[in-house]
């Protein structure tokens, strides 16, 4: 083993260089011993970007290693996720992982240097490893440091060659090109080989160039390997001119001459026998730690007192959407000065556009990209920042893979999507968010809720800025009668009885539009002599398993009615609500089970089955 030596960081230019290319070759080493010994990883992945960041952390990267969360400190996301055995190496040499949990614990059950970096660890902002998201991060971690707290904090970004293919990565682009963020640069590791094959380019850095310049950046090619080359593109990356890409041609397995630009290498570690080689190669085992640049001093932030919040009130009967009472609800949340809102150009719609006009200063406009409006959103979350995003439900299926790595990241951020179901009308089905509720349910640690009125969707959107996680709120097109007085509370889990009496033969669940339905229903059963009780499950996620316990105990039968899919939604919720209680009622579902197209929203209800008749009619037959 090489003698252990400390490394100390700014270092000068010239001769210094040499400690970094010795941290370089230790980060390689590690690397390749770490994923040897779990048996998995991606060294070679690891090996091609290993010059890149032994100059970033020795030299550029202002970070506090025993105070991550410092405002003024950059922030360091990995998108290539799979290049964790350099990132724990990193770490190691940051000296905060120690070289026993780097040889001993990455990739097993239970360690928290798992195959992909989360937020388990203190120095891991966002979970990545899902491709072409780290950029997009890194643009709402760099806006909400210099728009929202005015820091001096940079934000860099390593992605692979092979990401650069997602869309998401030319969507954040586009973005740090409109907002002209200085503070943030991309470090693209053009290596050229991919997982089976050659990249879409390969080594052709001039494509990425036009492409970065294209959407508004400045674009700078370097070699990967050629550390002053490096520090010259970082140091100009770093001048507060424009937002950088950095494109560094590299080698896949650098430094190791056996899988050095080798196809059929990718996430696969290496041998014992040849990690051993490898490891000669390299220079043998090294002891370096390096500080690097401290973060500069914190500036004062402005920020205003939190003043009462003084929600919307609304008259019983009068007919309002809850997409409304929505935006009337954020405006009084914005005298939490955490509060930020983020749109996709549907604020007209959404009702953002109410925030927008009173907290200019906290409204993000992100037009046609509900990638980046996601992504913004978590990186946002991740200076501490409480974003509300809103666009149509059927939209926010393109971004379901940020949602649910925003999970993972255990970011807490609240969501609306409006516009759901067959009740929007003549739009017809391109625009009808029928599978959101199952995509959010499914989402780890997620809250998902339903309001039916516009008193409903004020408390509940309110109370959505206190919830851990991921929330979720659903927001109909058409404005409905208000049912509850204004000082009527809605705790995240309850459910609200509206209708009840001893005689109830059948018990009608709906939320949103359908509880309306439900309602209107039971005044026909009334008609024939039929009491029907009525239950406005506005939480879907947590449910209240006892309120539909004892409405079967008092009724025996249960019709469920969603302007949804059949598959995850409110059905399936009540089930297994009434499933982990040994329960199994009289019971109907009523869902959109065929494919819808335009009309007036009464034609559509009754086209889908899930009107007050059909209603009726199945309670009758129950």
């Amino acid at each position: 083993m090489a003698a252990e030596r400390t490394l100390t960081a700014p270092i000068d230019p010239g001769t210094d260089l040499r400690h970094v290319f010795e941290l370089a070759q230790q980060l390689r080493v590690d690397a390749v011993r770490a994923s040897t010994a779990a048996g998995s990883g991606h060294p070679t992945s690891s090996l091609s970007a290993a010059d890149l960041m032994a100059v970033l952390m020795a030299r550029h990267l202002r970070y506090d290693w025993l105070d991550p969360g410092n405002p003024a400190a950059d922030h360091l996301v990995f998108s290539k996720g799979h290049a964790s055995p350099l990132l724990y190496a990193m770490f190691r040499a940051a000296g905060v992982v120690g070289e026993t949990e780097l040889l001993t614990t990455y990739r097993r059950i239970g360690a928290r240097l798992q195959g992909h970096p989360t937020p388990v660890l203190p120095w891991v902002d966002v979970a990545t490893g899902s491709l072409g998201q780290g950029v997009a991060y890194g643009v709402g971690i760099a806006l909400a440091a210099r728009e929202l707290d005015e820091q001096p904090s940079r934000v860099w970004v390593l992605c692979g060659d092979s990401e650069m293919a997602e869309g998401s990565v030319w969507e954040a682009l586009g973005a740090a090109g409109r907002h002209r963020l200085a503070n943030f640069t991309v470090i693209v590791d053009v290596n050229r080989l991919g997982q089976c094959g050659p990249t879409e380019f390969g080594w052709d850095t001039d494509a990425y160039v036009r492409r970065a310049e294209a959407f508004g950046c400045r674009a700078v090619t370097v070699d990967g390997h050629d550390l002053e080359a490096v520090d010259r593109a970082l140091s100009e990356a770093s001048d507060g001119a424009a937002p950088t890409v950095v494109v560094a041609r590299t080698v896949k397995g650098r430094g190791v001459s056996e899988v050095a630009d080798a196809e059929g290498w990718h996430g696969k570690p290496l041998p014992e026998d040849l990690a051993e080689r490898a490891v000669d190669e390299l220079g043998g085992v090294r002891g370096l730690t390096v500080r690097g640049p401290r973060p500069p001093a914190t500036t004062p932030r402005r920020t205003a007192r939190p003043g009462p919040v003084d929600l919307p009130r609304f008259e019983m009967g009068e007919k309002v959407a809850t997409r409304s009472a929505f935006g009337k609800a954020l405006v009084a949340l914005g005298a939490r000065p955490e509060i930020v809102v983020l749109d996709a150009e549907v604020g007209n719609s959404t009702h953002t556009e109410d925030f927008a006009k009173a907290h200019p200063e906290r409204f993000f406009q992100h037009y046609i990209a509900e990638q980046q409006m996601l992504a913004t959103a978590v990186g946002m979350a991740v200076r501490g920042h409480h974003p509300y995003a809103a666009t149509f439900a059927a939209f926010l299926t393109r971004a379901h893979d940020f949602v649910r790595m925003a999970s993972v990241s255990r970011v807490t951020m609240t969501l609306c999507g409006t516009h759901c179901g067959v009740e929007i009308g003549a739009d017809g089905p391109s625009q009808m968010g029928l599978e959101d509720l199952a995509m959010m349910r499914a989402v780890h640690g997620s809250t998902v809720l339903c309001p039916s009125d516009a008193t409903s969707a004020a408390a509940l959107t309110a109370a959505a800025a206190d919830l851990d996680g991921i929330s979720y709120l659903r927001a109909t097109r058409g404005a409905y009668p208000v049912l509850y007085g204004p000082d009527e509370t809605f705790p995240v889990g309850g459910a609200k009885v509206l209708r009840s009496g001893e005689h109830d033969r059948v018990t009608l669940v709906g939320a949103g539009v359908t509880l309306h339905e439900c309602l209107a229903a039971a005044d026909l059963l009334a008609e024939e002599g039929t009491a029907a009780r009525v239950v406005d499950l506005y939480s879907v996620k947590p449910v209240d398993g006892e309120t539909l316990a004892r409405a079967v105990h008092d009724t025996g039968r249960l019709v469920v009615v969603e302007d949804h899919r059949p598959e995850g939604g409110l059905g399936e919720a009540v089930l297994g609500a009434l499933a982990e209680r040994g329960l199994c009622p009289a019971f109907a579902h009523l869902a959109v089970r065929t494919l819808p197209g335009s009309g007036t929203s009464a034609e559509l209800l009754d086209a889908a089955g899930i009107s007050r008749t059909h209603i009726a009619a199945v309670a009758r037959r129950l």
